[in-house]
């Protein structure tokens, strides 16, 4: 390719997609090139967005981090829309948090205190039978929280949404191979495709996810993330109007996601020490399922309708690693989300984009890649 690029972002999950939206909608002529890796966490994600109820809400600086991401969405949401991406699949639709065996009572309680610390006012404990009501399938819980205000995201159809909401602003794509990023007196030149041989570019954002650290070794940098596999089930209800059942989450770390037209999402496995192995396993799938019909056994009967897998980015402190890469004047990084990617990925891709158009000249230190060096 002989044009040269104002910038080109290396991956197309949600991250990715969303730096180059952000790009894009800023009149920056940007490439976005992904090579569709097998097991990237963004298609098996169920995307909880619901800070409120996580078991990290006492980290501050996460916690702030996550509000920012989630109060960003319905924003982001009706952009997209008014650029064309009419299907993004993000909704809010509340979640409960329920302790379904008495295990389960202390964690309940540790969460509630957390939320208390936090003034989450819009929180309330709700009687166990109400909470059957709203999701019928559920077992009658010893204690249970409701929060109105969280919602739930298909990765895989949010990123398409933001790479079709780019498109509209002059985003391309490309589906290649990056295998090497190219470097002049100390600043980003451009890359080297498997396919499309050199592509010029004034900047560089990589976004490869849980492959983020072999694209920061060619720039000097030290990017610690490991792959942690995600397991995850599709169901489906048929005949069954699901489109008002709230989100579940358990205190054993896992979920429900109810969709419209009697899709049910159960997830999701949490396994370390896996290095880039996106199998389906027998273990992790009957975690799975077995967590999920712990949880809410009228769903016995649901037809098991797909099973996925994917490998999340998880930094060395769990927190995401953004913004300029040193000693390369053009470099950047969006990558390290985690569990949480999901949730916190479109909000970090507006960040990184400010970062690249110079709007933002400042990453926190404890998100930034030097925090590292």
């Amino acid at each position: 390719m002989s044009k040269t690029y104002e910038a080109v972002i290396i991956g197309g999950g949600i991250v990715g997609s969303s730096v180059g939206y952000h790009l894009a909608r800023e009149g920056v002529e940007t490439l976005l090139i992904d090579r569709d890796d097998h097991g990237r966490a963004t298609d098996a994600g169920a995307g909880v967005i619901s800070p409120a109820t996580s078991s990290r809400t006492a980290d501050d600086t996460w916690f702030e981090f996550a509000t920012g991401a989630v109060e960003y969405y319905p924003e982001l949401d009706e952009q997209l829309e008014r650029d064309g991406a009419t299907e993004t699949s993000y909704a809010q639709q509340g979640t409960i948090a329920a302790a379904i065996d008495p295990d389960e009572i202390e964690p309940f309680e540790e969460a509630l205190q957390r939320i208390d610390d936090r003034n989450l006012d819009t929180i309330e404990e709700i009687d166990p039978s109400e909470a059957v009501e709203r999701f019928p399938a559920l077992a009658e819980p010893k204690r249970v929280f409701y929060y109105p205000e969280a919602g739930r995201v298909d990765g895989r159809a949010f990123a398409e949404a933001l790479q079709t909401a780019g498109r509209s602003h002059g985003l391309e794509t490309l589906a290649d191979e990056v295998t090497s990023i190219r470097t002049e007196s100390g600043a980003i030149s451009g890359v080297e495709a498997a396919s499309s041989g050199r592509i010029n570019a004034e900047s560089v954002v990589v976004a490869g996810g849980a492959w983020s650290p072999t694209l920061g070794d060619q720039l000097g940098v030290t990017l610690p993330i490991d792959p942690q596999r995600g397991q995850v089930a599709h169901l489906s209800l048929p005949d069954t109007n699901t489109d008002s059942w709230p989100i579940v989450n358990s205190f054993r770390h896992h979920y429900i996601v109810p969709w419209p037209d009697g899709k049910i999402i159960f997830g999701a496995t949490r396994e370390p020490d896996i290095a880039f192995d996106p199998r389906l396993t027998a273990g992790g799938v009957d975690e799975v399922l077995s967590e999920g019909l712990r949880v809410a056994p009228g769903l016995q009967d649901a037809t098991l309708e797909e099973l996925r897998v994917g490998l999340r980015p998880v930094s060395e402190d769990n927190i995401p690693i953004l913004g300029p890469i040193a000693d390369v004047n053009g470099a950047y990084a969006a990558t390290g989300h985690g569990a949480t990617g999901l949730m916190l990925g479109p909000y970090s891709g507006k960040i990184v984009a400010e970062c690249v158009t110079g709007e933002r000249e400042h990453i926190p230190e404890s998100f930034s890649v030097a925090r590292f060096e």
